[in-house]
């Protein structure tokens, strides 16, 4: 089983838009810090998202642990500090993260590391997800991500694409 490990932005959005069950079919196991515990129960995230993690789903497990010293992880938020944090203490093979300056500072760190979009890419190329639907849900929220960015994921998905 891979040890994977999420910042608080994939489980918001994938809760928001009604694919939050992909992660378990998809890796098993999901591991937060309590930090990103805290914040999806913030009174500022959605209800939806708040009134999912008050019935947190048996593969979501919640870690406490202690930031480090670490300076490279400085410019980050609380969340993906202690998410990259955990991911070194659980010697996780991946970390679900979307801000960009995380995901280099976690790649840096040796892991592999996908987003919300390579989520539901991934389930999409599995024949988990309709894309297309899980894209307009996504964009319908304030996920911010270039257009291009959604407008190549779809490309794939036409006949004749190279996927």
């Amino acid at each position: 089983m891979r040890r994977v490990v999420a910042d608080t932005s994939p489980l918001r959005y994938l809760v928001q838009i009604g694919q939050a069950e992909l992660l378990p079919r998809l890796f098993e196991k999901i591991f937060i810090p309590s930090v990103v515990y805290d914040e999806l129960l913030h009174p500022s995230a959605p209800e939806a998202v708040r009134r999912w993690m008050k019935s947190r789903p048996d593969w979501l497990e919640v870690s406490a642990l202690s930031l480090g010293d670490d300076p490279s992880l400085g410019v980050l938020d609380e969340g993906e500090k202690s998410a990259i944090t955990l991911g070194l203490s659980l010697s996780a093979d991946l970390i679900l993260i979307d801000d960009r300056r995380g995901a280099a500072i976690a790649r840096g760190k040796g892991f592999e590391v996908t987003g919300t979009l390579g989520v539901l890419d991934l389930a999409a190329r599995r024949g988990m997800v309709d894309l297309a639907d899980a894209l307009a849900r996504l964009r319908a929220t304030n996920f911010r991500a270039r257009a291009a960015l959604f407008d190549s994921l779809l490309k794939h998905l036409k006949p004749g694409s190279d996927r």
